[in-house]
């Protein structure tokens, strides 16, 4: 399915003609500012010298730059940007579970080797409202924990020697979430104020019975830190080669299940092999009334970036239910190759922005997208890469393709270097 999609991007127009009509039917997108100053000779329909319409850039107000600051040339730089690519949709399912979070800079320049660049895929079980709460929170819950732990970094401090901080860093993180969302649960008075939340609408309440998988990774110049609870998972591409960065936690894993009997829990298989016959996942935030069986301790690890690396993929297992780690590694390089190598340090990539909630559902084969526009948070579409959005949209398509039953949620990080 790549090789189709991608296809037509490596093939070239035949004649000068077809480059013309090839570009009136590709949309452009421009922005701009009401009342922006007009650039000098564009006054009357945008015409500069030699007959050429001029692009116009973007412009913003007073006093802020819509520019990003010049990035230089290795990723190894303290000013590397990330390059990413992002796609939510629901599915098959009735209702859209699943969170996204991009957060570039989280440590707001604080990392002193370099910027960190955050990015989260939450799958929520029994209602939204935890996988909402990870996507609104996660993220500066790890920046907070990471100042407490002194973190300030040292320029060329190997992975190896920033593992054990990164780890509890995480291990706290993930542990405050997870409070968070038992206090919000026990919290919940039924009201109609709190009718929004579907678990809420039960009679009993039952908001303590949702949670979420979470799946995070910080990307810095020098190395990409992951945390997992749940079935979601991270895979890097590197050298040709699926790499995953996370291991799923099923109740029949070996070692979750002799934690999960030690606690004095069980395992039934009912449908695959669930918590107490319930929960097809052995750790989550949220689901209190599974604790202590199911934790939300999540599995840390520190990867050094090389420059084999080529791509970072999160994902909810709505895409890795179809779709194995090394069939979307190649998905994504094939998106690489038909977009060509990536924009030289200092320019500004090709804008990458993602279908409206409307097309999305159109992609998906559903006439409307249920939760859409806030599956995704922290960032502007306009920011995004487009050979890494192509790369999401099509790993999205090809799990609905393969008749996948969940909500799909996928996000692309580019990792090569730039020369």
């Amino acid at each position: 399915m790549a090789e189709i999609c991608c296809e037509e991007a490596k093939s070239a127009p035949a004649s000068a003609s077809a480059v013309t009509a090839l570009a009136r039917r590709r949309p452009r997108v421009e922005l701009g500012v009401p009342g922006a100053a007009t650039p000098a000779g564009n006054e009357e329909g945008g015409e500069t010298r030699g007959g050429k319409r001029r692009r116009v850039s973007c412009a913003a107000p007073a006093g802020r730059s819509c520019q990003r600051p010049r990035l230089a040339a290795r990723f190894g730089s303290m000013l590397w940007w990330p390059r990413y690519g992002v796609t939510s949709v629901c599915g098959l399912r009735r209702e859209m579970e699943d969170a996204v979070s991009i957060r570039p800079d989280i440590l707001r320049g604080g990392g002193g080797g370099g910027k960190q660049h955050f990015f989260g895929v939450f799958d929520g079980h029994g209602c939204c409202h935890v996988a909402r709460m990870c996507q609104d929170r996660m993220h500066e819950l790890i920046a907070d924990e990471y100042t407490k732990a002194g973190g300030s970094g040292k320029e060329g401090a190997s992975a190896t020697a920033a593992e054990p901080k990164w780890k509890e860093v995480m291990e706290r993180g993930f542990a405050r979430m997870d409070d968070e969302a038992a206090s919000w649960a026990a919290t919940r008075s039924g009201k109609d104020d709190d009718l929004a939340c579907r678990c809420v609408r039960q009679k009993p309440a039952r908001c303590d019975h949702a949670g979420s998988t979470a799946v995070v990774a910080v990307v810095g110049p020098t190395s990409v830190v992951v945390a997992s609870a749940g079935d979601s998972r991270a895979v890097l591409s590197r050298g040709g080669v699926a790499v995953p960065l996370s291991v799923d936690h099923k109740p029949d894993r070996p070692d979750e299940l002799e934690r999960i009997q030690a606690a004095g829990g069980r395992v039934i298989f009912w449908d695959g092999a669930r918590v107490l016959g319930v929960l097809a996942m052995s750790r989550a935030i949220g689901d209190g009334y599974l604790k202590p069986f199911v934790t939300a301790e999540p599995e840390v690890t520190v990867t050094e970036r090389t420059d084999e690396d080529e791509c970072l993929i999160l994902a909810s297992d709505g895409l890795w239910d179809v779709v194995s780690n090394e069939m979307a590694c190649e998905v994504v390089r094939a998106c690489f190759r038909s977009n060509g190598p990536p924009p030289p340090a200092g320019a500004r990539p090709d804008s990458g922005v993602l279908p409206a909630p409307a097309a999305a559902a159109a992609a998906a084969g559903r006439e409307e997208e249920r939760g859409a526009a806030a599956a995704v948070k922290g960032v502007d579409r306009a920011e995004s890469d487009r050979a890494c959005s192509e790369a999401a949209l099509l790993l999205v398509k090809l799990a609905l393709a393969r008749r996948s039953s969940d909500n799909v949620s996928v996000v692309v990080v580019d990792l090569r270097r730039v020369s």
